[in-house]
């Protein structure tokens, strides 16, 4: 089981704020590793880094061993690098069908049907809104959309950021059901997560932030079972 992604000191700015301090971790292929932390700690300013939207002045970001610090984003997607951003992002307008062509931009023809079969087999719901208009789905059905555009891309690291933000919890059962279902299959997932209980419950591993660094890792049991971080995030 191969590094497939490291983050290597990353400092990243916003203006004189300086966001992410030196951070440095990796995922390993076939694993679900997880950043908890609380709001602003710089969970998802480290998924933008990673997809490209954001540079850092110093380190590197490694994803199958080659440097895309200086990639833009549309080459990282092309290598297998897909994120499904934070507040779901999908296009309001267009239909399930349409959102999640868009997601298969970088395939060939012949092999966008099968990704859709697959991603229909994953989200049986999405099948049968096909032609419904995105905007009109309810908040737990429009995460899964988000998600199904992201696996339409084939890829190697599926990057989520607060999938479960704004839904009821029973949704955000659901969403993590599905979450297992994609590591069970083999998907290697980076998820960041404000639910800190529910992202350790999936998790292999997983890297606590606090504003802009990391201050604890170990695996997913291990921080649960972590007085302080119970104390922090899990309200024991």
């Amino acid at each position: 089981m191969g590094e497939i992604l490291k983050v290597d000191n990353i400092n990243v700015y916003y203006g004189a704020i300086h966001a992410i301090k030196g951070i440095s971790f990796h995922v390993n292929e076939g694993e679900v590793v997880t950043l908890i932390g609380a709001n602003g700690a710089g969970k998802s300013t480290t998924l933008q880094t990673i997809s490209g939207l954001l540079r850092s002045r110093t380190g590197s970001i490694e994803f199958c061993g080659e440097n895309i610090s200086k990639l833009p984003p549309h080459k990282i997607v092309e290598r297998g690098l897909a994120q499904v951003p934070e507040g779901r992002r999908i296009f309001l307008q267009m239909t399930v069908q349409e959102n999640l062509d868009m997601g298969a931009y970088t395939q060939s023809g012949g092999s966008v049907e099968a990704e859709l079969e697959k991603v229909f087999a994953q989200f049986p719901r999405l099948k049968e809104r096909r032609k419904q208009v995105a905007g009109t789905l309810s908040g737990g059905e429009q995460q899964m959309l988000a998600m199904g555009r992201a696996l339409m891309s084939r890829p190697k690291l599926l990057m989520l950021d607060e999938p479960s933000m704004g839904l009821a919890p029973i949704l955000v059962e659901q969403i993590f059901e599905i979450i297992q279902r994609l590591h069970e299959s083999g998907t290697t997932i980076l998820l960041v997560e404000q639910n800190a209980q529910m992202a350790l419950s999936v998790a292999d591993r997983a890297y606590v932030m606090e504003t802009g660094t990391i201050s604890l890792s170990g695996t997913g049991k291990e921080l649960a079972e972590s007085d302080s971080v119970r104390r922090a995030y899990l309200g024991g």
